[in-house]
């Protein structure tokens, strides 16, 4: 069994990246694109206390539902979207396989 997934994210100029990932590190989405150096700032080091990893949700894939405190600060971003989440919230595992995420522009 692999350990890991690819996943894709694309950027802010609409570059699409493919992005092999871990999933028996317990990373999130906002690590793994500072991983491969990607313009997610994640300010509060993944605390759920900014919004500077926001991604849009584009692939089918069924999420955990956010937690209160990932909804209160989505309340506050800007540009949110129906399919809008914190990058820090979205733990990768195997049947994360094929996500694809677009970043937020910043605010």
């Amino acid at each position: 069994m692999s350990h890991e997934i690819q996943i894709s994210v694309i950027d802010r100029e609409g570059l699409v990246h493919h992005l092999l990932a871990p999933t028996d590190m317990n990373l999130n989405i906002m690590e793994v694109c500072k991983i491969h150096e990607l313009p997610v700032k994640g300010e509060c080091g993944g605390m759920a206390m900014c919004a500077t990893c926001q991604v849009y949700i584009e692939s089918d894939h069924i999420l955990p539902d956010p937690s209160d405190d990932e909804l209160a600060m989505l309340d506050q971003a800007f540009f949110v979207k129906n399919n809008s989440r914190l990058g820090c919230q979205i733990h990768l595992h195997e049947a994360l396989e094929g996500l694809r995420v677009r970043l937020a522009p910043e605010s």
